[in-house]
C-alpha cells in the first residue's frame, strides 16, 4: 500500500487549569454526567498544574519518530491529532489535506482491542474527515500491538528497574501487579472479532497475555518466577452498571490483609504516563500502599523507549513493505482489517474509517 504520510493518533490533555473541564466535556459527551462531577474529577489536575501529562509524552513520541523513521529510509511526514483536545482530529486532517497528503497510515497510542482503545478512533477519525469534507485523506489504523516485542520489551526492563528499587527484604517478596484501565463489563466481552472471540473477551485476553509475557521476561532475567495478578483502575462509570475488577487498591488491601511482602504496580494497559498513570497510581494507589505498610513500586510505561519507537517503524514497515509481522502470544499478530462486529460501539453503529474490514 501507498501512503503520503503518517498520523499519530491519542487523547489528548488540557494544556492548562482553564481546559480542564472542557477537556472532561468532551471526554464524556453523550454519558449525561453532571458538570459538578467533572469539576470534581478536575481537581485531580490541579495536582498537576491542569496540564495533562499525555500532551508533552506526545510531543516527545512525535520528535522520536520524526528523527526516527528517516533514518531508516522512510521518508513521510509525520502528523499529531487527538480525540479530545488539540490539535484535534479535524486540525490534523485539513493540514494533510492542504499539505497534498490523499492517504495515511494512523498510529494510535493504545495496543489494545476495545471499542474505546479501538474502535472509537475509527469512529472519531472518520467524523473528522466528514467535518474536513472534500479532499480528505483516506486512513488506515495500523493494527492492535500489545503483543509485539517492542511493547513488551519495555515493560520487562521497567520491571526489573522498579523491582531494583524496592528495599530488601521486599524486593525478594514482590509480587507483580499488573494493571489496565478498567471498562464496563458488557465493553470488554464485546471486543474482538465475534467468530473468535474469547468468552471474556478480546480486551481482558489480550492484557492476561501480556501480564504472562512480561512475567516470563521477569523471570528470565532473575531465574525464578513471581506471583503476578491482572487488576483493573480508574473507574469512571455509575455504580449500577458491572465493570472489570477487581481494582487496584481494593487489591492491594486484600494483599496487604495477605501478608503480602511488596509490589510492583505494571501499568501494561498504558502507552505513556499520563494522568490515570501519574494519579491513579503514583498518587491513590502509593498512599494506599503506605497506609497498608504495603512496599511499592511502579514501573513506566513505554513512552518514546527506543525500542518502542523502532515498533511503531515496523509496524509501518508491514504496510509499505511487507514486513512480517511479530507477535509474542497466540493471540497475534493481530489482523490489520477488523472483522465485522469487532469491538461493538455500545451506543449503536457509526461510520469507520477505511481499510478496516467493514
Amino acid at each position: 500500500m501507498r501512503y503520503d504520510a503518517l498520523l499519530l493518533a491519542s487523547f489528548g490533555g488540557p494544556e492548562g487549569p482553564d481546559d480542564v473541564v472542557p477537556f472532561l466535556e468532551n471526554v464524556t459527551r453523550g454519558r449525561g454526567i453532571p458538570r459538578e462531577r467533572l469539576v470534581e474529577v478536575g481537581a485531580h489536575y490541579a495536582l498537576f498544574g491542569g496540564v495533562s501529562p499525555i500532551n508533552a509524552q506526545n510531543r516527545a513520541l512525535l520528535a522520536a519518530l520524526r528523527r526516527d523513521l528517516p533514518s531508516h529510509g522512510i521518508d513521510l511526514p509525520v502528523y499529531w491529532g487527538n480525540r479530545n483536545w488539540g490539535p484535534y482530529f479535524a486540525e490534523a486532517l485539513a493540514q494533510m489535506r492542504d499539505d497534498g497528503v490523499r492517504r495515511a497510515l494512523v498510529l494510535v497510542t493504545s495496543a489494545y482491542s476495545s471499542w474505546s482503545g479501538c474502535r472509537q478512533y475509527r469512529e472519531n477519525l472518520a467524523a473528522a474527515r466528514a467535518e474536513v469534507g472534500a479532499g480528505a485523506p483516506e486512513l488506515d489504523k495500523v493494527r492492535a500491538y500489545f503483543d509485539h516485542p517492542g511493547f513488551v520489551g519495555p515493560f520487562i526492563r521497567s520491571t526489573l528497574a522498579a523491582l531494583a528499587r524496592l528495599p530488601e527484604p521486599a524486593r525478594d517478596a514482590a509480587r507483580l501487579v499488573f494493571t489496565t484501565h478498567s471498562v464496563p463489563l458488557a465493553m470488554a466481552e464485546s471486543s474482538g472479532p465475534p467468530d473468535t472471540r474469547p468468552p471474556q473477551g478480546a480486551y481482558v485476553a489480550q492484557h492476561q497475555a501480556v501480564a504472562a509475557l512480561v512475567a516470563e521476561g521477569v523471570a528470565a532475567a532473575e531465574g525464578r518466577a513471581r506471583p503476578y495478578d491482572l487488576v483493573f483502575q480508574s473507574r469512571s462509570g455509575p455504580p449500577q452498571v458491572p465493570w472489570l475488577e477487581p481494582d487496584i487498591v481494593d487489591h492491594l488491601e486484600a494483599l496487604a490483609a495477605a501478608g503480602a511482602g511488596g509490589v510492583v504496580v505494571v501499568p501494561i494497559g498504558f502507552v505513556s504516563d499520563h494522568l490515570e498513570v501519574v494519579y491513579d497510581l503514583d498518587t491513590q494507589a502509593r498512599e494506599a500502599a503506605d497506609r497498608l505498610g504495603l512496599p511499592f513500586a511502579r514501573a513506566a510505561t513505554p513512552g518514546s523507549d527506543p525500542e518502542f519507537v523502532a515498533m511503531l517503524r515496523e509496524l509501518v514497515l508491514e504496510r509499505l513493505a511487507d514486513v512480517p509481522a511479530r507477535a509474542l502470544s497466540p493471540l497475534g499478530p493481530w489482523p490489520d482489517a477488523c472483522a465485522v462486529g469487532c469491538c461493538a460501539n455500545p451506543r449503536g453503529a457509526a461510520p469507520v474509517i477505511a481499510g478496516a474490514g467493514e
